[in-house]
Formats: C-alpha cells, structure tokens, sequence
C-alpha cells in the first residue's frame, strides 16, 4: 500500500445505553481496556503511521495511563456529538486518508483496516458491514410502519470506515445536521459513492452491559 494512513479511534461517547456509570471503553477485559484492543491492531497495522485517539478532556490521563509509548499515538479532545469528534480529528490528521473507528468494537480485525485501504483507491468512501440476519422495518414518529426493507439489500454497517481526508473534511465543514450518525451518510448525502465490505458478526460494539459477556465468548474467555 503507497500511501499511508491516519487512524482515527473515537472513545469520547457518552455510553449513556452502558448504564454504568462510566466510559464504557475503560471497562477491562482480561486486564486490558477495551479501547485498547482496537489500538493495539492499528498500531501493528503497516498502513497506519498515525493514530489519535478522541476522547473527553477530563479523561485524558485515564488515556494515557494505558498508552504504550509510541510516536505513531496523537489524543485529540472529542466534541458534543460524533461528528464533532471525527471532525476535531480531521484538523490534526496528516496523512491524505483516514481510518475511522469506535474503540467499542475491540474486535476488529486487521484484514478489516487493509481491505477499506484497498477498495478506497475504487470508491469515495468504505465501510464495513454485515448482511441483516432480521427482517428491518422503517417506522414514523408514532413507530408506525412505514416500509419494509428487502432483507437481502440491507446491511448493519460497522467500523472501521475509510475516507480522503480532504473530502470528509470539506463535508463536515459544509453539513450542520445533528442526524449524521456516520460519517458514510456525509457521502451519501452529498452523492458520492460508499462500498460496503463485507466484515463479520464478531465485529460487534460494547453498547450494554450484555454485550461485555459475548466479547469474552469470542475471546474465548
């Protein structure tokens, strides 16, 4: 791979669904923080020459205190929303590509990182995702249904995400909406084209506390 990446771990959610009282990315999983899993396969990475890592000013030194010491590792304070923090780590990012993920999903792969960079020299943007196991209904304010997607054409989309830089930037800039929940639907709105690459349903995010068991399953703990 020419040219090399920036990678992006965003650990400033709110984790309000963790119901715990804390960050649900500092819960430990065999003594290692569960940001830390999702760092350690970018920093083995070969395509990524840089990492930062988002996260809330007031848990900064938490950060760090589980950092290892490697000049590849930039922290970066994380925004209101997601898009704030994605876009507080565009600003400093050096390289001409990005590589965005959620430190809650600490089973991501390396091939996952290698086949965005591949697809991304074909498309505008890439994502990770699965096919949905679930017949998915779309529903109004009063969570009637309104549509029915056909479940052979719909996928959950994961993390990581691959972007240029430049053009994920200049969406930012121009979108103010607080219903971006990804930074595919930047493209997507904006009419670029967004490949879906197919990852697997281990690749999954720590959103409660159930999901800490079926981690440890998959890693056979």
């Amino acid at each position: 791979m020419e040219n090399k990446a920036t990678g992006i771990i965003l650990i400033a959610g709110n984790s309000t669904r963790y119901n715990k009282n804390k960050n649900k990315n500092f819960e430990l999983i065999n003594r290692k923080p569960i940001f830390r899993y999702s760092l350690d396969v970018f920093l083995d990475n070969q395509n990524i020459s840089e990492i930062i890592i988002v996260c809330k000013k007031d848990e900064q030194e938490q950060v760090k205190k589980y950092l290892p010491k490697d000049s590849k590792i930039k922290i970066t304070i994380g925004g209101q929303e997601r898009k704030d923090s994605v876009y507080n780590a565009l600003k400093i990012a050096t390289n001409d590509i990005v590589v965005i993920h959620d430190g809650a999903r600490p089973l991501i792969k390396d091939s996952y990182i290698n086949n965005c960079l591949k697809e991304l020299k074909h498309y505008d943007g890439c994502t990770i995702g699965v096919k949905s196991k679930d017949t998915v209904k779309i529903v109004d304010k009063n969570n009637l249904v309104t549509e029915t997607t056909k479940r052979a054409n719909t996928y959950i989309i994961q993390t990581p995400q691959c972007f240029k830089k430049d053009l994920l930037k200049e969406l930012h800039e121009k979108n103010t909406s607080s219903d971006i929940t990804d930074d595919c639907m930047l493209l997507e709105n904006a009419g670029f084209d967004v490949k879906i690459i197919d990852g697997d349903y281990t690749n999954i995010k720590v959103t409660t506390k159930e999901d800490l068991g079926i981690i440890k399953a998959f890693l056979g703990l």
